[in-house]
């Protein structure tokens, strides 16, 4: 199956990925159109062939509007080796465009060259913006305030409820906004961990600002461009050191990328590098989509990509290694369906009251359980019983046994691993006699074999139109082609 392979042996950044992806082949016209669907002011795109410890790669920046020109690049926070913050200066550049409005980004680009396609235009500034890789350092290097052409200030008072309805209310794929918030979730739960707050009341430091959500948006683009391939990573490598925060001065690694690296059950190792490698940014990608970490097994690159960084590391180049290909072996089938390996927990349970058993399912749903299930049986003793049934990724099987272990009354459990078929998925809508709905399609060798309404769409038409939902489904399905 088409699988991506991060080689994050220099970390990874939210900057850097993107540029990985379109290294790999994304245009940056795609991302340039679907960006403009988010309707952010006060900022442009550089994107650039660069080359960093003589490695040819891609160089992504998102560059801010400063309040006082509509061409000049806000100054953006950076932290010196010694562990204070400094600001790399803004330059004036004339693109001979209006930046008053976030769709003129004042280049034109090329994507990366693959077996004779051009090559992108390789764009030289003097500045580079002064922490490793990423521009929202989530984890609060003191920023500069920054300032859209349109006068409003991006500073760190964006929410966590302001970026879910920025990005909820725009018209980016079904998939992309699912994806996109599932990584600002994990930095806001993250965040609100360190400070003691409900996700929902957190009020970020610079990932709320103009270029993180670009970042963070752009990246699930590029994958859904790719086609959605299954992503895996090597083991995550992290620098040492200290890094002057929101927080105080704090070692390496950041608050919030040890917490979302460690909520999502992924270990961590810190090398000889004597500075950062991880952003919080990247570690949340990398627990929204990497599947497991580990060495390559089985993996036909069909094409590379480097995602250059900044910085000029001590030990290694700042670069983001990241491989597409087929993963061999996985189906000798000529159906393109999915593949993926899952964790399959189970525990026998006959002294576990209704409500804990309910309880235990919206906590395990809660946490990111692929699935949870009991199902009746019959025990020692004829003792009725329920099979307790958890899927999760490979990954968290020992986070979700430990739930098991700590929420039920089970003295045990067992863990085996399934491989799954699924279908391709996708989102459409379809017009029916009462509205617009959402509809999950599932593809089979490039047929819609199955349908599935969104149920809250169809149940907001029914009780405004006061009709059935039975009718609605059955608008919908009859609007969809399948078989």
């Amino acid at each position: 199956m088409k699988t991506l392979y991060l080689d994050i042996f220099s970390g990874i950044s939210g900057d850097m990925f993107v540029a990985a992806l379109i290294d790999l082949g994304v245009p940056p016209a795609v991302l340039e159109r679907e960006l403009d669907k988010l309707h952010l002011a006060g900022y442009h795109l550089h994107i650039g062939r660069q080359t960093k410890a003589n490695i040819a790669g891609v160089k992504f920046d998102v560059h801010l509007h400063t309040h006082d020109s509509g061409h000049e690049h806000a100054h953006h926070a950076q932290e010196d080796e010694a562990g204070h913050a400094t600001h790399a200066p803004g330059h004036g550049h004339d693109h001979g465009h209006d930046h008053g409005h976030a769709h003129d980004h004042g280049h034109s680009h090329a994507h990366q060259a693959h077996a004779g396609e051009p090559a992108l235009p390789s764009h030289d500034h003097e500045h580079e913006h002064g922490h490793g890789h990423d521009h929202d350092q989530a984890h609060g290097h003191t920023p500069a305030t920054k300032h859209a052409a349109d006068g409003h200030t991006h500073d760190d008072s964006r929410s966590f409820a302001q970026i879910r309805e920025l990005i909820a209310a725009s018209a980016l794929s079904v998939w992309v906004k699912e994806k996109a918030l599932g990584v600002f979730q994990r930095i806001a739960v993250a965040e609100g961990r360190i400070h003691g707050q409900p996700p929902e009341e957190v009020h970020f430091h610079e990932v709320g600002a103009v270029d993180s959500i670009v970042d963070i948006v752009a990246a699930c683009v590029g994958l859904e461009a790719l086609g959605r391939p299954r992503v895996l990573a090597g083991p995550v490598v992290e620098g040492t050191g200290w890094i002057h925060c929101a927080h105080g001065r704090f070692p390496i690694p950041a608050p919030a990328t040890l917490q979302i690296l460690g909520a999502r059950g992924i270990p961590l190792t810190q090398c000889e590098e004597p500075q950062e490698l991880i952003t919080p940014t990247g570690a949340a990608l990398l627990a929204e989509f990497a599947e497991s970490f580990g060495p390559m097994t089985g993996l036909v690159a069909e094409r590379i990509g480097f995602g250059l960084g900044t910085r000029d590391n001590h030990t290694r180049p700042n670069v983001l290694r990241a491989i597409l290909g087929e993963t061999a072996g996985n189906s000798t089938s000529d159906n393109d369906w999915e593949i993926d390996t899952v964790a399959v927990l189970e525990t026998n349970l006959d002294d576990i009251s209704a409500e804990w058993l309910g309880f235990f399912v919206e906590r395990a749903l809660g946490a990111g359980a692929l699935d949870v299930f009991h199902t009746p049986i019959q025990m020692k003793k004829n003792r009725p019983g329920v099979l307790l049934t958890v899927l999760c990724p490979q990954a968290e099987a020992d986070r979700f046994s430990e739930l098991i272990l700590r929420e039920t009354s089970a003295f045990g459990l067992r863990r085996s691993t399934a491989e799954r078929r699924k279908l391709a998925r996708d989102f459409a809508q379809v017009s029916t006699r009462f509205g617009e709905v959402t509809v999950k399609l599932g593809k089979l060798n490039g047929r819609v074999i199955q349908a599935a309404p969104e149920f809250e769409a169809c149940r907001r038409i029914a009780l405004e139109q006061g009709v059935p939902i039975r009718e609605v489904y059955e608008a919908v399905r009859d609007a969809v082609k399948v078989g």
